[in-house]
């Protein structure tokens, strides 16, 4: 494992996937018990997406008071079916939600018809619940959550908003096996917004695979701006990003070059 800093972003890399989100899951699990001597409930904001896969995979393995911890789902589509597989809730109930007795799981309601009561009534959560953690990925268009570049506020007043997608984050979907053809994609999405995932103490980001190389460079080596969303992370003192060589080719890439790493 190698690890250096860009700013105040923490990064770390791995051999493979395997070794990143178990190491990735260690540490927040021991973020989770250390906050747990000093608090009653924990709250977290959790990623639906393959890049967590790894992560939620050993998370769930992980020595905690999970009746003590409280979570949340970061996105959500508007449009489809209650049940429907590709919702983000039933991703993380499969995977997570069902998998550990947490305390409360609050869901973003992707078949509101009210979509701004909907916005209003999960942010009134967050500010009931303030987050501590936040675990989390980066879109290939440095997306985080559904904050793509042309809707990216770095000083959003909301917390919850309604978005649209653009065509490199709904193309990401279909990369991903989520849907056949990206007109299946919803247009519309429900987002937390990125002060709203920042608000968290530390956040966990992990961010394995290939076609996520060039996102992870503009995330670590471009100009801090909502152009590169992924990119505020690096003003995060709490922050973590977890990455392995697939995702971090272009990165060492240039170290290798630049011979400021040893590899």
């Amino acid at each position: 494992m190698t690890d250096f800093v860009a700013d105040q972003l923490r990064v770390r890399i791995y051999e493979n996937r395997a070794a990143m989100g178990e190491d990735a899951a260690k540490m927040a699990a021991d973020s989770i018990n250390l906050l747990l001597k000093r608090k009653e409930t924990v709250n977290i904001i959790f990623a639906a997406a393959a890049s967590q896969n790894e992560f939620l995979e050993s998370f769930i393995k992980q020595d905690i008071d999970w009746q003590r911890v409280q979570a949340f789902h970061m996105d959500e589509y508007t449009g489809l079916p209650e049940n429907d597989p590709q919702l983000f809730g039933i991703f993380l109930k499969k995977r997570l939600f069902d998998k550990v007795p947490f305390r409360q799981v609050f869901y973003l309601n992707g078949q509101a018809t009210d979509h701004q009561a909907e916005c209003e009534r999960y942010a009134a959560l967050l500010r009931e619940h303030p987050v501590d953690i936040t675990c989390m990925g980066i879109g290939e268009n440095t997306h985080l959550a559904f904050n793509d570049p042309h809707v990216a506020e770095f000083n959003d007043p909301r917390l919850v908003k309604i978005v649209d997608l653009d065509e490199a984050c709904k193309q990401q979907q279909v990369n991903e096996g989520c849907f056949d053809h990206i007109s299946q994609v919803p247009v519309y999405a429900f987002t937390l917004t990125i002060p709203a995932l920042l608000e968290a103490d530390q956040i966990f980001c992990m961010v394995p695979g290939a076609a996520k190389a060039q996102a992870v460079y503009h995330t670590l080596k471009s100009e801090v701006t909502e152009q590169y969303p992924s990119t505020i992370l690096r003003k995060h003192a709490g922050a973590y990003l977890f990455l392995e060589k697939e995702s971090a080719a272009k990165i060492i890439e240039e170290a290798k070059q630049l011979s400021t790493l040893n590899y």
